[in-house]
């Protein structure tokens, strides 16, 4: 019995479309040198996260060593090898909100959730991750959630907050 190919995995575990749109981009970068983190950029934005086989696939056709990519994966934090979660929760942590009580926000939102940080939950809902800034210091503390912001948050706000995703 033959074992499958690599494509024939991805299309199996993302869907023709989703490897068909990849394979393409990755025919418009093959040529490029130092095109590698355009690549990668768009595996993440097409497969929502850079698993093992992603990146195997990338390294066999773009002819860069696993270890290479793996490298760059781990290295940016726009790359992720686990799939995030629906929402995804951005906790500031930086100076201004961190004084304000974002520590206490965090063990409130892992608690109410049971995931850790950088984790999702069981359901694929929820994913935590902290981040050093969102820029919006005056509404400190500050947390974002797929884009919308919620500030000057006590842990009181947060069940109220989670409940509007649920």
């Amino acid at each position: 019995m033959k074992e499958a190919s690599l494509e024939e995995k991805l299309v199996e575990k993302f869907g023709k479309d989703k490897v068909e749109k990849f394979k393409k981009s990755i025919e418009n970068y093959r040529e490029i040198p130092g095109s590698l983190i355009a690549v990668m950029n768009d595996a993440q934005e097409i497969f929502g996260y850079l698993p093992i086989e992603v990146q195997l696939f990338i390294s066999q056709e773009m002819k860069v060593p696993l270890t290479e990519i793996f490298g760059i994966s781990t290295f940016y934090s726009r790359f992720t090898l686990k799939p995030s979660g629906k929402y995804k929760i951005n906790l500031c942590m930086g100076t201004a909100c961190y004084v304000r009580g974002a520590a206490m926000l965090l063990e409130k939102i892992k608690e109410k959730l049971g995931i850790e940080v950088g984790e999702t939950t069981e359901d694929g809902k929820f994913s935590l991750e902290p981040t050093r800034c969102l820029g919006a210091c005056a509404l400190a503390p500050v947390m974002m959630i797929n884009g919308e912001v919620f500030g000057r948050l006590t842990p009181n706000d947060v069940d109220e907050i989670l409940k509007k995703f649920e």
